[in-house]
């Protein structure tokens, strides 16, 4: 979800929302005006791409109208805007108008790092909007779309719904709302393998689970199938990154309940049952040749190779040997 700082009112006279992160992006804007027309059903919404907003633009559109009217100017891309234009924004920022709230959508970063720190020195509403980029980000947004329609589901149910849909919050989203829609009483893993069995087979995390599980057929029949109906390989390598870390972690850690474990290793207790399970045959001397294994295929998909599918087969059986490796000792 966007996060929002102390100033949370969607009616404040300047927003800035701040992030990469599409739908919060479009979420936040979504918000406002939906608070605007609750205040005034006649509501003048104008939404301009940095290119559109030239100098003198804002204050035409700022200006005072005869019928007193609601107004929300949402201008996206707002590190992209020219010099003089700042240069305007900045000084409405000084003197916002009345019955108007001024919607500025900025990447982050270096570039138009200027008028960002403008609006926040003039004390604008913030509401950030990250990329999320780590699988636990998109695992917490699940969380929060069954929270947010007050459903249940269950943890196992969120992790299956994101190793099936994959990155795209938007797709995300609709997962939710379309359980929501069919499903009454709690969603279980059982209703997501239902719903997305093909793309669940199709996960990323499916190419890990069988190889760390040292199913090399299996988890070669994956990674093909994956790549088949369009995984991106470094999201492959990632979860590969992520399936051999949680084995090496849980290996060394001190014994105890899923909970305590949980708590020390920062992973939710039903993972710490399935890796438990997992990491059987491993070995410390088998973690390390996984992890050098992980290392060179991801070097491979990203450039150093000539052949990113070869690469991520020579991975995967590499991981699946080194998962058992116990028994060959």
């Amino acid at each position: 979800m966007a996060r929002k700082n102390a100033n949370d009112d969607p009616l404040a006279p300047v927003t800035v929302a701040v992030g990469q992160e599409e739908l919060l992006l479009d979420r936040a804007v979504q918000e406002i005006v939906r608070a605007a027309k609750a205040a005034d059903a006649d509501t003048d919404v104008r939404e301009l791409a940095s290119e559109q907003l030239q100098p003198g633009t804002l204050a035409e559109l700022t200006s005072p109208s005869l019928f007193a009217e609601r107004k929300v100017v949402v201008v996206r891309n707002a590190q992209d805007l020219s010099a003089d234009t700042v240069k305007d924004v900045k000084a409405y920022l000084g003197a916002p108008a009345e019955e108007i709230t001024l919607v500025l959508l900025h990447a982050g970063g270096a570039k138009g790092k200027g008028l960002l720190d403008a609006a926040r020195k003039a004390g604008a509403r913030e509401v950030a909007c990250p990329k999320m980029t780590k699988p636990a980000d998109r695992l917490a947004f699940v969380r929060g779309e069954f929270r947010g329609t007050g459903r249940s589901a269950t943890p196992e149910a969120c992790q299956a719904l994101v190793d099936a849909i994959g990155s795209d919050l938007r797709e995300l989203a609709s997962a939710v709302s379309q359980l929501v829609a069919d499903v009454e009483g709690t969603i279980d893993e059982e209703v997501v393998g239902r719903y997305y069995t093909g793309r669940a087979e199709a996960s990323s995390f499916t190419v890990a689970d069988r190889a760390v599980e040292g199913r090399a057929a299996e988890a070669l029949e994956a990674l093909r199938w994956s790549l088949a109906t369009g995984v991106a390989p470094v999201m492959i390598t990632s979860a590969l990154a992520q399936g051999v870390r949680a084995i090496g972690k849980l290996s060394s850690a001190r014994g105890g309940r899923p909970a305590d474990l949980a708590r020390e290793l920062g992973m939710p207790p039903w993972k710490i049952d399935r890796v438990r399970q997992q990491m059987r045959g491993w070995t410390p001397d088998g973690v390390a040749v996984a992890l050098r294994a992980v290392a060179e295929a991801d070097a491979g998909v990203k450039g150093g190779g000539d052949d990113p599918e070869y690469a991520l087969e020579k991975a995967v059986v590499t991981i699946a040997r080194a998962a058992r490796s116990r028994g060959r000792a």
